[in-house]
């Protein structure tokens, strides 16, 4: 679209739909969408199945192998060159289908978490997934809101804008009617409708899509795993060499034992690592996601096992976020509300006796208030009531219309003039309206707020001076509310502007009362919290509630017991502020880093908190060493968020910023949620642990049968041959250890401490296990050999060998299971993907020994029952000797 016609487009659009400002029906959106196509950026580097396929050919054990089979070309090994050919197109087959399925796992991860936007359509708001959006759409944004297109704005308040992601510019940009907003940029305060004129690649960040994509990066495991890789194919080709050195001294024919080295260097190189690990992370993730904890950033999975602190927010986190009004009180009195739920019905009761409000004009008042300073809405679609907005405001909504006063009908009569929005710094929301009486505004927030701003207070009736006795009452009535776990609002009003007024419509307020909402803890948090304790991590509420609320809902889920006090301090200012194990937003800036320091670990409640001091707690506790997990929803805690080791977000209640910042979001909200997400990730990092000890060991195992085989019996009766040596490698080791990766979490995972982020994956006990594992594999695998007697028959001799090496992938892969506790007491058909992949494994390995020709091809013979009483024997010796040397690593770390 150019330049001339976007701007005639968005002429034309902000005419027409300004005047109505109903929006689009559905059926012109979707002939739009058709028209236009969907609201997305076109992908650089899309991942194809040219490109996986092609990527196959760039692996290091393809080319080994082509030299393998050029070498026995050569040679006049002709049976070996088409096995070993055969062999290579099995790696690039088997090597697509793997990766370009862990790639599309991958993708579709991406693609669980859709991002949603608010617009007007049929004159109704509704959220739709961003993708959808089409020209002519009036997009309705609020602070923290991802702009999701090209669009003109027709009504503000107070919106700015971040244009960096465009301009590179970090001062927000005020906006104005008629500015241009574009995709990407974010609106960081107040809230504005727009109408879109171009979306998808038309947009200005569509045309310079190109310039800002990036390039896909490993992850700091990637690159772990990768880095280990490599050096172990450095060991392995340094083995193969001395093999192929010792084995030329000793008279071998050069080319014969060139094939022999190459074919171990296929098996000691562990080429599975790196997709192994891709397939584990993807399916690691997927379950994750199952249980709607989505990880943005790949790092998050490795981190999540670390993780000491969890820092939670609380309402819709620890809480269901679904508020309920219970409790008035006005003109003195407390009243009940009955009914619970988002229906309009109920009953006001005054010790426990109903009572008609239809002539108290304070009370109806306050009603109005809490409707009319309000941006929530209440519709009956059928038998359901449907709502949107804040769960806070759709509570007062409700409340209100239980009085039989709807918003709706509020609004014609009070027209909106101005809107002074909530933010975690004033504490405060209030609205401005004219009426055929004049001017009003309402105002609701934080109790202690709203009452520092009011000069006098209304009482059946009449308005007066408010008194200290009158705040010495409202004080207490909200330490009762709060201190029974209730969210509690001060309301009040101010009419008769004068200039000043209108300057400042929050000042010299009339108080009306207080406004009590309950928001229980989530049924499934207490045992979320107690599972955090079991493991080591320590809990932290930060949340904007009152202190005494906070502590009641944090006493009830089982947070913290501040019986037992919260520390022994001798400074006295220091024992005045954790005196009852809770910190306000104002006591922590009243204490220096230093003494912060000093108490981070003792406190476990924050409250009154602002979102710019999480960044601030984050950094404490990072000092004392901890891997921090943070929450977080709004545009201010992106700074926390972004410094937390894991920053997690809100799906629901979260604002496209937040979630910008996060490593992980929610899609419920739940802190429950976060508790399985770690349990996930330590899961997730265990699993990589034991395919990487099973498959090292595995792979230097044949190394060791060679070395010991040329070394002890000189070439002619070498255990294994190299065609012998690729199968084992090719078909017996990557389906355990993918087996492995997808293990289930073991019980009592989150029974024991945080992983130490510094540790390494071949840790002491690791990597103690793979050399005294490879090792008694490869001696006994050898002992096996040379007791079947290969100077008589080297073809049965071999057999058995190789027999006994295909016999322990029945048992070896269940004792690596755990690297702790014996398969026996994690139960052996848990992995019910292991004990099929294993069996199949197995029994795909008997068509090498018993199809005739294809046994001959491999110089193996069909072995008798009785013959394999051996092999399988000294199988699951090696298995009973795997689970015993556990019980003697198990210490060691």
């Amino acid at each position: 679209m150019s330049e001339k016609s976007e701007h005639i487009d968005s002429e034309n659009l902000f005419a027409k739909f300004t005047s109505s400002q109903l929006g689009l029906t559905e059926e012109e959106a979707r002939n739009r969408l058709k028209q236009y196509g969907a609201n997305e950026l076109e992908e650089k580097e899309k991942i194809t199945p040219l490109k996986v396929f092609a990527r196959q050919f760039i692996n290091f054990i393809v080319w080994v192998l082509m030299a393998a089979a050029i070498i026995s070309l050569f040679i006049d090994e002709i049976v070996d060159f088409w096995v070993i050919t055969f062999t290579i197109a099995v790696v690039i087959v088997l090597g697509f289908v793997q990766e370009y399925r862990a790639e599309k796992a991958m993708e579709a991860l991406k693609n669980i978490v859709q991002p949603e936007t608010m617009v007007l359509r049929n004159s109704k708001l509704k959220k739709i997934l961003t993708k959808d959006i089409v020209p002519g759409d009036i997009l309705v944004l609020e602070m923290g809101d991802k702009i999701p297109a090209d669009a003109r704005l027709f009504d503000t308040i107070a919106l700015r804008v971040d244009e960096s992601p465009l301009t590179g510019e970090s001062v927000p940009v005020g906006k104005k009617l008629e500015d241009s907003i574009f995709t990407g940029t974010q609106v960081v305060h107040g809230k504005g409708k727009a109408i879109v004129y171009a979306t998808g690649m038309d947009t200005k960040l569509g045309q310079i899509a190109g310039l800002i994509q990036t390039k896909k990066e490993n992850t700091p495991l990637q690159q772990k795993i990768s880095k280990l890789s490599f050096n172990l194919a450095i060991l392995a080709l340094l083995a193969s060499a001395i093999t192929f050195a010792i084995g030329i001294a000793i008279g071998a024919p050069f080319g014969e034992m060139l094939l022999i080295a190459l074919a171990l260097a296929v098996a000691a190189v562990p080429e599975g690592l790196p997709l192994t690990l891709t397939i584990t992370l993807a399916y690691g993730m997927r379950k994750m996601a199952g249980h709607n904890a989505i990880i943005r950033k790949m790092l998050a999975v490795e981190t999540l096992g670390s993780t000491t602190v969890i820092c939670t927010d609380k309402t819709g986190t620890l809480t269901k976020n679904e508020m309920t009004a219970e409790n008035i009180f006005v003109s003195g009195n407390t009243f009940e509300i009955t009914g619970s739920g988002y229906s309009p019905k109920g009953d006001f009761l005054k010790n426990g006796d109903s009572v008609s409000i239809g002539n108290d004009s304070t009370f109806l008042k306050l009603l109005k208030a809490i409707a009319l300073c309000n941006n929530s809405s209440i519709e009956k679609t059928g038998e359901k009531w449907e709502v949107v907005g804040d769960p806070t405001e759709i509570a007062l909504t409700v409340a209100a219309a239980k009085a039989d006063l709807w918003k709706d009908d509020l609004d014609d009569d009070h027209q909106l003039m101005e809107e002074i929005i909530f933010t975690s710094e004033r504490k405060l929301m209030t609205t401005v309206h004219d009426t055929e009486d004049g001017i009003i505004s309402f105002t609701k927030g934080a109790p202690e707020y709203v009452l520092k701003r009011s000069a006098s207070i209304e009482i059946d009736g009449q308005v007066r001076d408010i008194t200290d006795d009158d705040r010495k009452n409202i004080v207490g009535k909200n330490l009762e509310f709060t201190t029974a776990a209730y969210r509690v609002l001060g309301v009040a009003y101010k009419e008769n502007f004068d200039d000043e007024s209108k300057r400042n419509p929050e000042k010299d307020m009339v108080f009306l009362g207080l406004i009590a909402m309950i928001d229980p803890p989530r049924e499934e948090v207490k045992s979320a919290i107690q599972m955090c304790h079991k493991a080591g991590i320590k809990l932290i509420m930060i949340t904007g509630d009152n202190q005494e609320t906070a502590k009641a809902i944090g006493r009830n889920i089982g947070l913290f017991d501040d019986k037992d006090g919260c520390g022994i301090f001798t400074d006295d200012k220091i024992k005045r502020i954790i005196a009852d194990c809770a910190v306000t937003g104002e006591e922590l800036e009243q204490l220096s880093d230093e003494e912060l320091d000093a108490v981070i670990e003792n406190v476990s409640i924050y409250a009154r908190a602002m979102p710019e001091q999480k960044l601030r707690l984050v950094k404490a506790l990072q000092k004392k060493g901890h891997i921090v997990a943070m929450t977080g929803d709004g545009v201010n805690d992106a700074p926390a968020l972004k410094k937390a080791n894991i920053g997690i977000a809100m799906g629901i209640k979260g604002t496209d910023v937040s979630k910008e910042s996060s490593d992980m979001v929610l899609q419920d909200d739940n802190f429950a949620t976060i508790v399985e997400a770690v349990k996930g990730g330590r899961a997730i990092y265990e699993n990589i642990e034991k395919f990487i000890t099973y498959l090292i060991s595995r792979n230097f195992t044949l190394i060791i049968v060679i070395l010991m085989g040329i070394t002890f019996l000189g070439y002619d009766l070498i255990p294994l041959l190299a065609l012998q040596i690729l199968f084992i490698n090719m078909f017996n080791e990557i389906m355990p250890a993918i087996s492995l990766g997808l293990d289930p979490a073991a019980e009592g995972i989150m029974d024991k401490a945080p992983r130490d982020p510094k540790d390494h994956f071949l840790n002491r006990r690791n990597l103690l296990l793979v050399v005294v594992l490879a090792f008694v594999m490869g001696i006994a695998s050898f002992l096996v050999f040379a007791f079947s007697e290969p100077e008589v028959n080297t073809v049965l001799a071999r057999t058995k060998t190789f027999a006994t090496i295909v016999s322990m992938i029945l048992f070896i892969p269940m004792a690596f299971r755990s690297l702790e506790r014996s398969v026996l007491s994690i139960g052996i058909f848990t992995n019910k993907l292991m004990v099929v992949g294993v069996i199949c494994t197995f029994l795909a390995t008997l068509s090498v020994m018993y199809i005739p020709h294809i046994n001959e091809a491999f110089g193996l013979l069909p072995l008798s029952l009785s013959e394999w009483i051996l092999p399988m024997g000294v199988a699951f010796l090696t298995f009973l000797f795997a689970e015993g040397i556990k019980s003697f690593t198990r210490s060691l770390k």
